[in-house]
Order: structure tokens, then C-alpha cells, then sequence
């Protein structure tokens, strides 16, 4: 190696080694270039391909199931909604606690206690109590779980751009508030209206009524069922309305719980202080109450205005309440906001 040639008969080693393995000058480097240069300018390193879709769109009321039961299933199975844990233990803790009625009622049928069945049984007050009484369970049960149900359906919508998984596809904005309102007011029909029904029907067993008694009682029940399914209607519509213009869960079951208990404790501070319920008609709870007096026939406890007034203010209250849903939902957009 004298000359500084390689003999292809002879072994490599030192340095010729090392510069046949890696290359001594720059032609390697010029030879590397010229190959990354020619890889970048031959072929395309991303394409990508729209092609329309031409096949047959489900149903409008498919798309709409496909909406309510992917969050009233998510109460009772995976796969949908992911209602939180705590969320799901509330609500089954207020079914039961919803059920002491009934539990009284079939504890009164056993022993044979009939002071006991007077305060608890099926009679014009007991049914207007077990819906609209306030403690506890329009101070303790029903409004909390309104809460806790309307804080996140449409303000994550907005705050997560999930709108846009709606609004891409052939939903309206009709049917995406429709779906949203009526998934909520089921999950709370389980509790009131399913609890309700579930302690008429107990009387019916543990006592062996008869179709005379039945016949008797039912505008009563009837005139129950409705006084429950305005405050479902009610809650849901107050509730979501604050969701709309919300982006997080925090607000909008605060800011229901502040205007369910504050206007009533507002209403009757007013009422000890200069005996005017005027202030009555602004709390939601005393309009539902009021009503639902009227309808149930039990006495009034509102007596300085009649109670068309009260329903005057309560077709108010949730008219604006659906027209700021309303106008929420059609300002949003299809991406994240």
C-alpha cells in the first residue's frame, strides 16, 4: 500500500478501513445530497382524495333517537353520555328517598294504622304534596337533579366544539334542542312522574282498591300527573337556557338553583315583612305551586291574586327561557366557538 492503492487481495485494516467504511472525502456527502434532492422533487408525499357520498340517509327520526339515547342511556349504560359517577348515585338516592311515601303507605296496610295512612296514603293533598311540596322534595330532590342534569348538555357542546359532530350531519337545530330537552326531562320524569305512579299504584295493591275507588281518585291522580309534568317542563326549560349561553357545567346548575330558591326566599321575606305577594310571581316555584293548587283542588295558600296570574307568570318565565335556547343554539356555529 505504498502507493496508497487498496489490494483487493490483501486484508483492510487501519486506516484504508476505516476510509473505505465511511468514505474519505466529500464525493459520499455530494452523493447523499443529490439522492435526498432528487426524493423530494420525484412523487407526492401527501394526497388526499374527497369523494361525495352517494348512499341513503337514515331517517329524521333515527337521527333524532340516535340523540336522546346517547344521553338517557349514558344514565344506566356505557357507551353514551358519560354522566359522572356522583350524578349517577344522586339520582338513584333521590328515587329511593322519592319512594318513602309509598313505603309508608304499604307499612300503614300491614300494621293497620290508620293515623299513619292519613298523613301519608292517596288523598287530594298527599298527591299534590308528593309533586309540588316544597320540603323536601322541590327544596331538596327535584331542583338539584335539574341541576345537575341541564349543567353540561349544550354549554360542553359549545366549550368542546361538539356541535360540529351534530350540525355537519342533516340535524336541524330544532331537532338538536328537541332531543337535548326531551333526554332531560325523561331522566327527571324517572324520578318524579315514575315515583309518582309508583305510589298510586301501591296504594291500589296494598289496600285491594276497587275499580269504584279508582274511578273516584283518578282526576285527581290526572290533575297530579299534570302538575308534575309542568314542573319537569319548567326546570328543563330554565335549565338549559342557562346551559346555552354557558360554556362550562358549574354555571348553569348554580345559576338554576340561585333562581329557584332565591326568588322564593326573595318572595317571602316580602310576604313576612309587608304581606304582599306580588314578589310570588316572579319565583317559579310559587306559580308551579299555585297552579297546581288550582288544578288539584287542595287550599290555596296565595290568596291575594288569583291563580290565572300565577300561570300568566309561569307561560312567561318559560317563553323566555325557550327564546334565549332558541337564539343560543342558532348562533352556534359548526366549529368550535
Amino acid at each position: 500500500m505504498s502507493d496508497g492503492t487498496v489490494n483487493p487481495e490483501a486484508p483492510v485494516k487501519g486506516q484504508a478501513r476505516m476510509e473505505v467504511a465511511w468514505g474519505a472525502n466529500t464525493g459520499d456527502e455530494t452523493e447523499a445530497q443529490a439522492q435526498t434532492a432528487q426524493a423530494s422533487t420525484s412523487g407526492e408525499i401527501f394526497e388526499q382524495h374527497y369523494t361525495p357520498w352517494n348512499g341513503t340517509l337514515n331517517p329524521r327520526w333515527m337521527r333524532n333517537w340516535a340523540i336522546l339515547r346517547h344521553h338517557v342511556l349514558g344514565i344506566f349504560s356505557k357507551g353514551h353520555r358519560p354522566w359522572s359517577i356522583p350524578t349517577r348515585i344522586f339520582i338513584l338516592i333521590i328515587f329511593l328517598a322519592a319512594l318513602g311515601d309509598a313505603a309508608l303507605t304499604l307499612v300503614s296496610s300491614l300494621f293497620g294504622e290508620s293515623e299513619l295512612h292519613t298523613i301519608f296514603g292517596v288523598s287530594r293533598d298527599n298527591l299534590y304534596g308528593h309533586v309540588l311540596g316544597f320540603f323536601p322534595r322541590n327544596s331538596l330532590y327535584y331542583p338539584l337533579i335539574a341541576a345537575l342534569l341541564v349543567g353540561g348538555v349544550i354549554s360542553e357542546d359549545r366549550q368542546h366544539g361538539t356541535s360540529a359532530l351534530y350540525f355537519s350531519r342533516p340535524v336541524s337545530r330544532f331537532d338538536y334542542v328537541g332531543m337535548k330537552f326531551i333526554a332531560v326531562a325523561l331522566i327527571q320524569s324517572i324520578v318524579v312522574l315514575l315515583t309518582y305512579f309508583l305510589y298510586f299504584l301501591t296504594e291500589i295493591l296494598a289496600f285491594g282498591r276497587g275499580w269504584a275507588w279508582m274511578v273516584d281518585v283518578f282526576p285527581m291522580f290526572l290533575a297530579g300527573l299534570v302538575a308534575g309534568v309542568m314542573l319537569i317542563f319548567t326546570y328543563t326549560s330554565i335549565g338549559l337556557s342557562l346551559s346555552s349561553v354557558s360554556r362550562g357545567r358549574f354555571f348553569p346548575g348554580i345559576g338554576l338553583l340561585a333562581i329557584l330558591f332565591g326568588t322564593k326566599t326573595m318572595a317571602s321575606i316580602v310576604k313576612n315583612l309587608f304581606d304582599r305577594e306580588v314578589l310570588y310571581l316572579f319565583s317559579p316555584y310559587d306559580c308551579l305551586a299555585h297552579v297546581g293548587q288550582a288544578i288539584m283542588g287542595t287550599q290555596p295558600t296565595y290568596t291575594q291574586y288569583p291563580w290565572t296570574y300565577s300561570m300568566v307568570a309561569l307561560l312567561a318565565m318559560n317563553s323566555l327561557a325557550l327564546y334565549v335556547l332558541a337564539s343560543r343554539v342558532a348562533s352556534m356555529e359548526v366549529t368550535r366557538e
